[in-house]
């Protein structure tokens, strides 16, 4: 691909009350679309006096955090901006800054060419899985500004399934009420998961950990036994309805697995054990214990030799209440002790459905436009005395800001898993893709190609006959055809416009074009 395009408000108070149930499934919902906070609306009709502010368009369909109407006035720290989804004023000056959703962002429907004088802010706060181009630094570099699950973004976003501490301090149930539940068959350890294939490859471990501790299996995953039958809707299943919140809180350990193994992605699977009061025996996040209540409230799979050495700690843990019990001394009082945590929570300024703030995606709205404010300020005074004032530096989002490994397997070395196994053709396959895309992507935007249709059917083709080069050979002569046209093209254009009047290149002239086109000494 390369080769082709490139050619050369914070919690409550430690005495405040709980949070009420039920909790009517909003908490691990998608976050409302409106919110109340930092916005002026106009109703989708931009006031009179809106004419000179910055426009943030979002590039993503159908994500437009706003009532319906095609923009909106948003007032923020360091001014107003003007909210818009309306694609056609992509080119207009005022437009300084494009808002992607990771999800939906894919290399062959960039918006090509790529304009100067805008910023590319990406907000991708879900699984790694959905679009790994995001994983390496040719894909995340694309964008001046990131809003992720790591901590390490320009806007973070790690905690956002974590409503509040009042969240984590819900009472456990008691002992005696756990211990009639496992009189009646019921296994130690609970396993709740549908989507099956993923990049974690979380059922292979699951699978040999089954042959050392029993475990009940919900969910389509290695299902061995049934929910409810009210409770069996997937959607109903990921959700906090209080009827599966009470059936889940009857096991002690929770198998809380993601789906996508990367710094700081933290979601439901971790965070509603601990608000049930149950230990999560938890694989993701590396660095999870970082945002953990205390030193001791999650057991970490990867801390094990083997499944086997993870289940004898288990059913030592099982079997001995007082040991138990160190692992919910958080939910006493006193008992949250993370500093980190504490004061992030304090310190963020959007809440998680709660109606009393912004919702991250209009706080990250609000990030861009005191951005692109402050870079408008730094390139006025910069114009106004450019001796003494340099222009604003460039700013790129870093490869840290996502940054998440090649998938592993789930148990066992990658040599010892069949070649035609679906998880190595699919995911390792589907992760190495990202890194062409996003260096394809990078060579078109340095080269000012607008040749995206035709990106998309040889990479389409390229995906259907696994990368064959001689199958795809129409599409990629098609698409060499188009990079050499708009090439050419450039180059005629930007010879003109140094031509001017007098139909001969001067020596100064000639080194400026050489420098812009180290390659194109034949059209001169």
């Amino acid at each position: 691909m390369l080769w082709v395009c490139g050619g050369g408000a914070g919690p409550r108070a430690e005495g405040e009350a709980e949070w009420a149930e039920p909790w009517s499934g909003a908490v691990f919902q998608p976050p409302a679309a409106l919110g109340s906070v930092g916005v002026a609306r106009s109703l989708g009709k931009p006031e009179r006096d809106e004419g000179d502010l910055p426009i943030l368009l979002w590039w993503s369909p159908g994500l437009f955090p706003h009532f319906p109407g095609d923009s909106e006035r948003i007032e923020c720290a360091r001014g107003a901006c003007v909210a818009s989804r309306d694609r056609r004023r992509r080119r207009e000056p005022r437009t300084r800054a494009l808002l992607f959703y990771g999800t939906d962002f894919r290399a062959s429907e960039a918006p090509l060419p790529r304009l100067a004088h805008q910023s590319w802010a990406l907000l991708h706060e879900e699984s790694p899985l959905n679009n790994f181009l995001l994983s390496h630094a040719p894909g995340i570099r694309l964008f001046n500004l990131s809003a992720t699950f790591s901590r390490r973004s320009d806007y973070p976003l790690p905690l956002q399934w974590l409503p509040g501490l009042a969240y984590l301090r819900r009472a456990a149930p008691a002992p005696a009420e756990r211990a009639a539940w496992r009189r009646q068959g019921y296994a130690p350890l609970l396993y709740l998961q549908s989507h099956c294939d993923v990049p974690s490859d979380r059922d292979r471990y699951v699978r040999e950990l089954m042959r050392y501790i029993p475990v009940d299996s919900y969910g389509k995953c290695l299902q061995n036994r049934e929910l409810p039958v009210r409770l069996r809707d997937t959607a109903t299943a990921t959700s906090e309805d209080p009827e599966l919140l009470a059936f889940l809180s009857r096991y002690k350990f929770h198998l809380a697995m993601e789906n996508a193994i990367c710094e700081d992605y933290m979601t439901e699977k971790l965070w509603r054990p601990l608000h049930l009061g149950a230990v999560p025996v938890y694989r993701g996040s590396p660095s999870v214990r970082d945002w953990m209540p205390n030193e001791r409230a999650v057991i970490l799979v990867d801390d094990f030799e083997s499944p086997q050495q993870l289940a004898a700690f288990i059913d030592f843990l099982d079997s001995n209440d007082d040991e138990y019990a160190k692992y919910l001394a958080y939910k006493q009082p006193g008992g949250i002790t993370n500093q980190l945590l504490l004061h992030s929570l304090e310190q963020r300024e959007w809440g998680v459905n709660d109606p009393r703030q912004p919702s991250y995606l209009e706080g990250f709205e609000c990030f861009v436009c005191d951005h692109e404010l402050a870079r408008l300020a730094a390139e006025e005074a910069h114009a106004a005395d450019p001796a003494r004032i340099p222009p604003p530096p460039p700013r790129i989002a870093q490869h840290s800001h996502m940054a998440c490994p090649e998938p592993s397997p789930g148990f066992g070395r990658p040599e010892e898993i069949p070649e035609n196994d679906s998880w190595k053709e699919m995911w390792l396959q589907d992760y190495w893709q990202g890194l062409d895309q996003g260096e394809a992507l990078t060579a078109m935007i340095h080269n000012e190609a607008t040749c995206i249709s035709e990106m998309s059917l040889m990479m389409a083709c390229w995906k259907q006959n696994e990368f064959s080069d001689t199958i795809c050979s129409k599409e990629i002569e098609d698409f060499f055809d188009c990079a050499s046209k708009a090439e050419a093209e450039r180059k005629q254009k930007a010879k003109q416009e140094l031509l001017g009047s007098s139909g001969n290149l001067t020596p100064k002239q000639t080194n400026k074009l050489l420098g812009r086109f180290p390659n194109i000494s034949c059209i001169i």
